[in-house]
């Protein structure tokens, strides 16, 4: 789950994160009184969708730039008008770009110099780290291409957590001294804190910004969370803006699946992420396109896979169905009793190969054969994918 920058700035002022002032509009007279609330000169109008490089969009209606520094509330609210309603088209969001409903005005700041700074949780060492670059305002990947030199990480102990030193040694790679490393201790704690209280898988903050006057600011932030943990945070989960989502997905959560949309023409249902992966990976060897990522989970229902067969039908690229189900916790003949429900449901018309192993295989089998559908069944992965493959390439 991801949010907006606003949103983040939240964050960041529940939990003592320094950050220039700011406030979300949603109408471009309210732009006009925040901005004047907020002193008038020196502002930044800041489109909000879940997309980078928003400062050098383009806006479908001709409007440039999805990032403004304004100096009075009048402009500020001509600028919110011409973004709120319209869509932003920037180097992530694809050409068809996202629609622009909320703006972020902050006080802008000066700046000296731009730092990296993120926390994420690295799996090769099993442990949180903290990565710091003097190199802020880029990609950071480009960095680690480049001149990986210029990134320091830190690895974060996982029974006694962050310790002061830890956050004094980030300060220096910085090249931070005096007042300015203290601030950056306080910031980094604060961080950590906002990051282990609130289940966060990444917290990124580029730039990490040093001001003309010496002061040291969060000016943005990308937040990633822990899906898993999102039942015990509530507060984040109300952040959601599921316009922002891919509606399939958002679907797709209601019903406690886990969707990925593709842009292939062979949907993939599947229960186990790893089985998922295979099963994608079988696809391409054999020559096709998966569509989708769908994993159904350990226990499905039969309202679930209904449900899954709705999801991926939506979307028109799909021409063919691989089910593929190994059978450990889940009943097969429940399975294929579900697969066949939902077949009828919707009005199969496509193709669809089932592979069934496990628990009960040989009745859930018997219980697709004896359906009367137009379902074809598969001994084995390879068998599965060299079948859809077939039988899209036929359709």
């Amino acid at each position: 789950m991801n949010i907006h920058e606003y949103q983040a700035k939240e964050l960041f002022e529940k939990f003592g994160v320094a950050t220039p002032p700011g406030k979300v509009a949603s109408t471009a007279e309210e732009a006009g009184k925040i901005a004047e609330e907020l002193g008038g000169a020196g502002l930044v109008v800041k489109a909000q969708v879940h997309a980078g490089g928003r400062g050098k969009g383009t806006f479908k209606n001709g409007f440039k730039g999805g990032v403004h520094v304004i100096n009075t509330a009048a402009e500020a609210q001509d600028i919110a008008g011409k973004m709120l309603g319209q869509t932003l088209v920037t180097h992530q969001t694809g050409p068809e770009g996202k629609l622009v409903s909320k703006v972020l005005i902050a006080k802008s700041v000066d700046i000296a110099k731009e730092h990296y700074f993120a926390i994420l949780f690295d799996r090769q060492s099993s442990s949180h780290a903290l990565i710091a670059s003097t190199e802020g305002g880029m990609n950071i990947e480009e960095v680690a291409e480049k001149t990986p030199e210029k990134i320091v990480k830190e690895f974060v102990h996982p029974t006694l957590g962050l310790q002061s030193y830890q956050a004094r040694k980030i300060a220096a790679s910085l090249g931070l001294k005096g007042p300015q490393a203290n601030q950056t201790v306080k910031l980094v704690t604060a961080l950590w804190n906002l990051y282990i209280k609130s289940d966060c898988s990444l917290v990124e903050v580029n730039p990490l910004a040093i001001t003309t006057d010496g002061q040291v600011v969060a000016l943005d932030a990308k937040f990633n969370f822990d899906d898993n943990a999102l039942y015990r945070q509530k507060d984040v989960v109300a952040m959601r803006d599921t316009t922002e989502e891919d509606p399939r997905e958002v679907a797709a959560s209601e019903f406690g699946l886990s969707y990925i949309g593709l842009d292939g023409n062979i949907a993939c249902l599947v229960n186990g992420a790893g089985l998922a992966m295979s099963t994608m990976d079988i696809i391409k060897l054999h020559g096709g396109e998966p569509a989708n990522f769908l994993d159904v989970g350990g226990g499905a229902t039969k309202e679930q896979v209904t449900a899954a067969f709705k999801i991926i039908l939506g979307d028109p690229n799909v021409k063919g169905i691989l089910v593929n189900i190994f059978g450990g916790i889940m009943d097969c003949d429940i399975i294929a009793n579900g697969i066949i429900a939902a077949a009828q449901e919707v009005s199969l018309n496509i193709p669809l190969v089932v592979r069934l192993e496990g628990n009960n295989v040989e009745a859930g089998k018997a219980t697709l054969a004896a359906s009367g559908l137009a379902i074809t069944s598969a001994d084995g992965l390879t068998d599965a994918a060299q079948k859809i493959v077939a039988a899209v390439g036929k359709a």
